[in-house]
């Protein structure tokens, strides 16, 4: 293991006593370790661009592994150093702990919901009969690790009952494993299914559909480029050896596929798609013994269908063709041009994000400026009802199967943690089911939705949090969050985390910036590929607009992203070091030249553009974080956080962009990095490291904008 030299730098750092009012600063000097550089030049169409750092994309080096415990060893000796640290590790333990359920769901005779009651690492799956009888255990993935790090992934149940098949990450990766359960005894049978990723789980008979990749080496696994995904469908009771492959692409190596069946396990569809948006549809008629192999339902790649599931002989669909907010057309297999589809919902003004079924009926669910309306309409397309909901939040939940007569969902704001209601589909009356008592008053806090003018006169909205009676004197410390990308809407959810900081004063605020879908198809591509410059100008115009209407001040302001949100952090800070005080870049994006060359990377080329085309790598060099970083710049105190087993994000982009941005700092603002172990991107991470995260992150934030406890 190569030895690792440091470098001194002397920080300016404010630390805080209380002894009335008196507030000390001192000089602390903050030791990075220094990085040794490679010449490593790449040229793209013509143009050279070093990448010093490059050897810092092997996780699996000696050299690699002492830059990570040297620097961790650096965020830990400062993080110490905050006199309120463990008082805001005492607090979200305190605020965490109190019990969470999700919706329940019927599956047989019995009623499955998952419980997590409080500090357990993971939440656990019970079962009971009916909605009065006896809670059990049915799988407790807190048993399948020893410190908890193992997630339970998707669950089906085969149409008779009798079986439950699952899967299983461990350490936070992509990569889960598969098993089956016999739902009698709670006996995990013999059948064992690996290297299993973006997949989900469908029973057909006896067995079920499920994707997966050829196994990868061990030395590569999490950072290997992923190709050749395939289809197979696995019996129970056989290994899996024996499965059946019903799909690969040998010509198109990046492309992923997954398999369906409708509920009554009369159609097959297989959806296509060669990166994070535009699909292709396949179907086949298991009803029909002369369809052998699969037929085109619906071309792509052009939009996003999907099917809702089947009315007799012919299917509903969700899609975007000529309809940008989204429509339902019913699609006939036989005839299945676009000419001969039915619209069954049109378009309308608000975005169409989804639809359940439950009971014979469809339930949209649309965004009204990023806030949720509930419809009921029958499979024909009439409208019956609106869901009445108790305020501007977010509504998950509202499937069933076509039996039911009742069903239920949740509701959450930013200010009120998940309540669960039951629905019946009859009468359209909701009730409360279960209402979740969090150790903190939501009466004492409140959201209002503001909206300014971005950079090119556009409207966009934005929530913000805080306690009432909120003071505009432009000294609040304010944290600004945002995601921008890949057609995903930031819509109001509770969450404990943000607690400590609003509970001493802070506004948290949510921007709804262009690239997600808040407002349809237009808002997602005015953010993406060559227009994702606006999803920058938003974030900043959001800060400007705060700070204009006396909020806040730039010595006040922090921001937060993750993944395509760390990328959106990374490029607000090197446009505009001075407006932002704290930066908070996690598991993000950061290297735009490179970031396709790694596990699922090449399938975010449709959102972003590639390097390898030159009139995309002319605007992607423009705001690729590494690439944009200045030496001789003081740029706002930075914590970037990652971890070892993050395979989706792999954690060489944070480790090159720490790099670099501690030699270019010339302020006197930390700059650290956080490399959590045994975790990944983000999914399954054990309550124990959630809690240990957010207590440095918080610190780290209200310590560096002048905050106590």
């Amino acid at each position: 293991m190569s030895k690792i030299n440091h470098k001194h730098v002397v920080m300016s750092v404010m630390m805080t006593f209380t002894a009335g009012s008196v507030v000390a600063q001192q000089h602390v000097p903050l030791a990075y370790p220094v990085t040794r550089k490679v010449d490593t030049v790449d040229d793209y169409h013509g143009k050279k661009i070093a990448d010093p750092y490059r050897w810092l994309e092997d996780d699996h080096s000696a050299d690699t592994k002492a830059w990570v415990d040297a620097e961790n060893k650096v965020t830990q000796a400062y993080l110490a150093t905050i006199p309120f640290r463990g008082k805001v590790r005492q607090r979200l333990e305190e605020l965490w702990n109190y019990p969470r359920y999700s919706s329940p769901f019927r599956e047989g005779k019995y009623y499955y919901f998952y419980k997590n009651d409080g500090l357990q690492n993971q939440a656990v799956l019970y079962r009971q009969l009916g909605l009065n009888g006896a809670p059990e255990v049915f799988i407790d993935p807190n048993k399948l690790s020893d410190k908890g790090t193992a997630a339970l992934g998707s669950l089906t149940f085969s149409k008779d009952g009798k079986y439950a098949a699952y899967l299983v990450a461990k350490a936070g990766s992509d990569w889960q494993e598969g098993f089956v359960m016999d739902v009698a005894t709670k006996k995990v049978l013999s059948d064992k299914l690996d290297w299993i990723k973006f997949s989900g789980l469908s029973w057909r008979g006896n067995g079920f559909y499920y994707s997966r990749y050829d196994a990868p080496d061990e030395k590569s696994k999490l950072s290997k480029k992923n190709e050749f995904h395939k289809v197979y469908y696995h019996k129970v009771g056989t290994t899996q050896d024996q499965d059946q492959l019903i799909y690969v692409d040998k010509e198109h190596p990046l492309r992923n596929a997954g398999v369906g069946v409708t509920e009554d396990e009369r159609f097959l569809i297989l959806s296509i798609s060669e990166g994070t948006s535009g699909k292709e549809l396949w179907f086949r008629d298991l009803k029909d013994p002369k369809q052998t192999d699969f037929k085109l339902l619906v071309k792509g790649f052009d939009h996003d269908p999907s099917v809702i599931e089947n009315a007799g002989d012919q299917l509903l669909v969700r899609t975007n063709h000529d309809a940008p907010n989204f429509k339902v057309v019913l699609i006939d297999p036989k005839n299945p041009a676009k000419e001969n589809w039915k619209t069954i919902i049109p378009e309308q003004r608000e975005v169409l994000l989804s639809v359940g079924t439950a009971g014979g009926k469809m339930f949209a669910s649309y965004l009204k400026d990023a806030s949720t309306r509930i419809m009921q309409y029958s499979f024909g397309g009439k409208p019956e009802r609106n869901i009445d909901l108790p305020g501007i939040g977010t509504v998950s939940g509202l499937g069933g199967k076509k039996e039911d007569k009742t069903l239920f969902y949740s509701y959450t704001s930013y200010v009120a943690p998940p309540s669960i209601y039951k629905y019946d589909i009859g009468t359209g009356k909701s009730e409360l089911f279960r209402k979740t008592e969090a150790k903190f008053d939501p009466a004492a806090y409140e959201t209002r939705q503001v909206f300014f003018t971005s950079k090119d006169g556009t409207r966009v909205p934005m929530f913000i949090s805080c306690k009432k009676g909120l003071k505009l004197n432009g000294q609040n410390p304010l944290l600004i969050y945002g995601y921008g990308g890949f057609n995903i809407p930031m819509t109001p959810g509770f969450s404990v985390a943000n607690l400590p900081f609003m509970e001493q004063g802070g506004v948290f605020v949510v921007v709804n910036l262009r690239g997600g879908n808040e407002y349809g198809e237009v808002w997602h591509k005015a953010g993406m590929l060559q227009n994702k410059q606006n999803v920058f100008d938003d974030f900043i115009g959001a800060a400007e607009f705060l700070i204009r209407e006396k909020y806040t001040n730039p010595e006040k302001i922090a921001i937060r992203g993750g993944s395509n949100g760390g990328l959106l952090i990374g490029a607000v800070m090197t446009q505009r070091p001075d407006l932002f005080k704290v930066a908070l870049p996690a598991v993000g994006v950061m290297d735009m030249l490179r970031f396709q060359k790694f596990t699922i990377g090449w399938a975010w080329v449709v959102e972003y553009g590639s390097s390898e085309k030159a009139d995309q790598f002319n605007y992607l060099i423009k705001y690729s974080p590494l690439h944009n970083l200045k030496k001789g710049t003081a740029y706002p105190a930075t914590l970037v956080t990652t971890a070892d087993h993050d395979d989706r994000v792999v954690p060489a982009h944070s480790f090159k962009f720490a790099a670099t941005l501690q030699e270019a700092n010339a302020g006197p603002n930390p700059v650290l990095i956080r490399v959590e172990t045994q975790a990944g991107h983000g999914a399954g991470k054990p309550t124990s490291k959630q809690i240990d995260e957010a207590a440095d992150i918080w610190s780290f934030t209200m310590y560096n904008l002048g905050m106590n406890l």
